[in-house]
């Protein structure tokens, strides 16, 4: 069977060379867009047709319109036929182990399987990390993924990862239709690589000189009249496929085919669709059937059930002998259907696709058929697909659906597609989940008795899932309605609530609809109880502590009603959190109260949540080792009972922990790893970009830093978690001052401290109140400075936080500093200076440091060199090079030499520290002034550390300098 070949390439000489160029230049990521029927295939084919030769494997995937649960399945696809390319196994990286069970073909030449994690986000990230790894080893490769716009949401992250970080020598090309839907083809979360090379390239229709070109080669004329061209230009938009389809329809060998009449004389009117009905009535009724089944199953498919829909009796009693057990392994090479699919090949109507399926070249030609096809026809096929799929060992309960839906089996339609959303669930497919109930519920013909269960069961998968923004759209519109009981409704609601508030970190929208859920949820106190609980947490929303410990009352005494073992555990867990997190000398005796030897799965799967809880909360005050331990004891029990969303947030939170107590060594690629898998759940990163945030304020990044303390929560303080926040503009707050903003600095502090006033937990402010006492001091603001000190005293005495006292007096250092009572304020940073260590805090400890240094040097005191070498180290340690160079500049000012620190034994060639730092601003796009402010250097002194970079790196120019190792 075999397919005609495609028609040239025409009018698209500018995007083929933008093509080649970009994936000839690894690592790259193009994108090729544009409507159905543009072409966006023919230029990939070409492009890779032209490819310079050379050992670049092309890796080829497809996405689906209809897919059934196969996370990551167009790249799977993709890799399938490497083994050929591989090094020997025990030389590849053993994380590609991983890939064994997804990549069956492969199994044999991969290294073995690693130990399973119970945690479903770790172990896609390690698969993540897997198949970057096969790419790497695969050498120079173009990985295609067609049809984007249909990808599942777990391809989609795959994708952004390979694109955030492409092994050396990978191009990624995907071609994509846009169809009028907002956002970029691969999420708004996708950020451009600055050392990736990273191209769009738009297709729009071809012009009438295009049209012209391609008319011209498919009718083999070089004489066709302006008239003719420009009707069918006018006829065909311009859309490549089309008027392929159009011109292939025409009698070329009739005299007068390239008149402007032409078109009209041969019946041949402007829509594709009936260009493809002018062909089909050239078919055979065996191989128009074969063309209409294709059309009704929408997806690629094998010649036994294209020939079953299209109604050949020999399939379907195959088929039917299959399913009862019986019968051949396979159809009649003889029957009808198969010579009609045959016919229909060679025709160009059908065109074969990997894998033995067939179908049609483009989904236009497929929607054109298919419209085409009789009404009752349409329905008695779709009966008949259902029948084949049913009889397959495993039926596609997706497609089973569609079908059932097509052919007007409401209760099979609602069968199958809760069956396929429950199956999508179980097997940790939650976006194809939502994805099939939320098109049952945007259905107007389904029965209202079906809408209920399926609001209800779209609520849960979405709290329990990752996956909101669709929901969160059909959950609001549905709750409009009224057709969902009393109890249903408020349980819809919470759970609507909890997505908002977890999934969405939109704090704003679902703390209301937990209360409104509350007001629903009367009768169903196990529910209520599990509302206010949520509702008592105080790191969320803007009320105060006082209204917190309200509603955590009403939790426990709803508890106190029902026997409910797993509901007293969970708001046992709240309680917990709810002292750890504010301070509270009994939490400790609270957490001990945690049922963690519970026989009860559910029971232990709460204590799970309340320890990696209680690591968050003691590593917000301070209490690192107390932390660490309930991280232990949290991340066993989750992996004992399942307990999977709360563990990843441990992980996030354990980052911050690192960053505070000096664990910055690849802190920042951690930081990033983790929050590649996080792309769309907010509420899990905002530990991530805080850190993100703080090492790029370390390191001078002004505009980074920024840019992640405000997805960190500054984009919209009041709806996000409230001790990230704080420290987030705490951070914010330094790095006014570090620009000399000062106005900047007292609006920031004034507006942070106004939130943590309001809210009533002060031990939250320990990264907020030492900055904002020397931001309202720098302005001028001595009383305001002074207010705040003694506020913050009263706020935290008698709390069991020790950040707390620590950042007290290195709030007390900054104000006696400024008012100016030098010796108190070298005192009290000294003080400070020491509590940090013990907790640890090195980072904190290095600027009480400095600031006691400060006050030394205005008093006159000749220790103050001696203060400023040891924070310079302190903070070179870490790699925080622009405090660092801080305290550089000032040894420099009073006549110290202070050489910067040295690794080992360097080559002629390589860079210094200094040059190192240098390089990397450069490779942030900093200006010779930009780098001399974060480095406290002369303009002149940067600039011959510019020309030495270069000359040492060998490149020629500021922008082939990539950022040092």
């Amino acid at each position: 069977m075999s397919i005609v070949p495609p028609p040239p390439l025409v009018g698209r000489a500018t995007e083929l060379r933008t093509l080649i160029d970009a994936v000839t230049r690894p690592p790259a990521v193009v994108l090729v867009e544009g409507e159905a029927g543009i072409g966006k295939t023919r230029l990939v084919r070409a492009a890779l047709d032209r490819l310079p030769s050379g050992d670049r494997a092309v890796l080829l995937g497809y996405c689906h319109q209809i897919r059934e649960p196969f996370p990551y399945g167009p790249v799977f696809e993709a890799l399938r036929d490497i083994r050929g390319r591989l090094p020997a196994a025990h030389r590849l990286n053993p994380v590609t182990g991983a890939l064994r069970d997804h990549l069956p073909e492969l199994a044999g030449a991969l290294p073995p399987s690693p130990q399973p994690l119970d945690d479903p986000r770790a172990e896609r990230h390690r698969v993540f990390r897997a198949i970057r790894a096969l790419l790497a080893a695969v050498g120079p490769a173009v990985l295609v993924v067609e049809d984007l716009h249909w990808a599942d949401d777990g391809t989609l992250d795959l994708l952004r990862f390979l694109a955030g970080q492409p092994p050396q020598g990978l191009a990624v090309v995907a071609t994509c239709r846009r169809d009028g839907v907002a956002g970029p083809p691969l999420g708004r979360a996708y950020r451009h690589q600055p050392d990736t090379a990273s191209v769009v390239v738009r297709l729009t229709p071809l012009d009438a000189s295009g049209v012209a070109s391609l008319a011209g080669a498919l009718l083999e004329r070089s004489d066709l009249s302006p008239g003719f061209v420009i009707r069918l230009h006018e006829r065909t938009a311009g859309i490549p496929f089309v008027v392929e389809e159009l011109v292939r329809s025409l009698p070329a060998a009739l005299p007068g085919a390239d008149d402007p009449d032409a078109l009209d004389r041969a019946g041949v009117p402007l829509l594709l669709r009936e260009a493809m009905a002018e062909r089909m009535a050239g078919l055979s009724p065996a191989a128009a059937g074969a063309v209409r089944a294709a059309a009704v199953l929408r997806l690629p498919a094998g010649e036994q059930l294209i020939t079953a829909v299209g109604g050949d009796p020999a399939a379907q009693d195959t088929a039917a002998q299959i399913k009862a057990g019986r019968g051949p392994a396979g159809p009649d090479p003889n029957g009808s259907g198969s010579a009609g699919l045959a016919e229909a090949l060679r025709a160009g109507v059908l065109h074969e696709h990997p894998g033995g399926r067939y179908g049609f070249r483009h989904a236009l030609a497929q929607q054109a058929v298919y419209d085409a096809i009789p009404g009752p026809e349409r329905r008695s096929a779709h009966v008949r697909a259902m029948a084949a799929l049913a009889a397959t060992d495993a039926p596609p309960l997706v497609q089973l659906a569609f079908h059932a839906r097509q052919a007007g089996d409401t209760d099979a339609w609602v069968r199958h597609g809760t069956a396929a959303a429950q199956q999508a669930a179980a097997l940790g497919d939650t976006a194809l989940a939502v994805e099939v109930v939320e098109g049952m519920l945007d259905d107007p013909d389904l029965p209202v008795r079906d809408r209920g269960p399926l609001v209800l069961m779209l609520s849960r998968f979405a709290a329990t899932g990752l996956s909101h923004q669709r929901v969160v759209r059909l959950l609001r519109q549905v709750l409009r309605g009224d057709f969902l009981s009393r109890d249903v409704r408020g349980e819809v609601r919470l759970n609507l609530g909890v997505v908002l508030s977890n999934q969405a970190g939109d704090a704003a929208a679902g703390r209301p609809e937990i209360m409104a859920a509350l007001a629903e949820l009367t009768d169903r106190p196990t529910l209520a109880a599990r509302g206010w609980a949520s509702m008592a947490m105080p790191e969320w929303g803007a009320e105060s502590l006082a209204e917190h410990a309200e509603w955590m009352a009403r939790a426990e005494a709803l508890v106190a009603t029902a026997d409910n073992p797993e509901l007293s555990a969970a708001v046992l867990a709240n309680r917990a959190s709810f002292e750890m997190t504010t301070g509270s000398p009994g939490a400790f005796d609270v957490a001990a109260r945690l049922p963690a030897g519970d026989p009860r799965t559910g029971v232990r799967r709460e204590v799970a949540r309340a320890y990696c809880n209680l690591h968050d909360s003691a590593t917000t005050v301070g209490l690192y080792a107390a932390a660490e331990r309930f991280a232990r004891e949290g991340r066993r029990l989750a992996v004992e009972t399942g307990a999977q969303y709360p563990a990843f947030l441990l992980d996030a939170s354990a980052i911050r922990r690192e960053w505070l107590t000096g664990r910055w060594d690849g802190l920042r690629d951690r930081a990033a790893s983790l929050g590649e898998s996080a792309t769309e759940t907010p509420l899990v990163a905002v530990d991530l970009w805080l850190v993100l945030g703080l090492l790029a304020l370390a390191t001078g990044e002004w505009e980074e830093a920024v840019r992640q303390f405000h997805r960190a929560g500054l984009d919209a303080p009041e709806a996000r978690n409230v001790p990230v926040v704080t420290a987030a503009a705490g951070g914010l707050v330094d790095l006014h001052l570090a620009r000399g903003a000062t106005d900047e600095a007292a609006a920031e502090a004034e507006a942070a401290v106004a939130r943590l006033r309001r809210k009533g937990v002060w031990v939250w402010g320990a990264s907020l109140v030492p900055p904002a006492v020397a931001a309202f001091a720098r302005a001028g603001r001595l009383e305001t400075a002074a207010e705040l000190v003694d506020e913050y005293a009263v706020g935290i005495a008698g709390r069991v936080a020790p950040a707390a006292p620590a950042a007290l007096d290195a709030a007390r250092g900054a104000l006696a500093a400024a008012q100016p009572r030098h010796a108190e304020a070298a005192a009290f940073f000294a003080r400070a200076r020491e509590a940090y260590a013990a907790l640890p805090q090195p980072y904190a400890a290095a600027r009480a440091a400095e600031g006691e240094a400060r006050s030394r040097l205005a008093l006159g005191d000749g220790a103050a060199a001696a203060g400023f070498r040891e924070a310079a180290e302190s903070y070179g340690r870490l790699g925080a090079t622009h405090d660092a160079a801080r305290c550089r500049r000032v040894l420099r000012d009073i006549g110290v030499d202070v050489p910067l620190p040295r690794g080992g034994r360097r080559g002629a060639g390589a860079l210094s520290q200094r040059e190192r730092e240098v390089a990397r601003l450069v490779a942030l796009g900093r200006t010779n002034r930009e780098i001399a402010d974060v480095l406290f250097l002369s303009t002149r002194t940067v600039e011959t550390h510019v020309a030495t970079v270069l000359r040492k790196l060998g490149v020629r120019s500021r922008t082939q300098i990539a950022p040092p190792a």
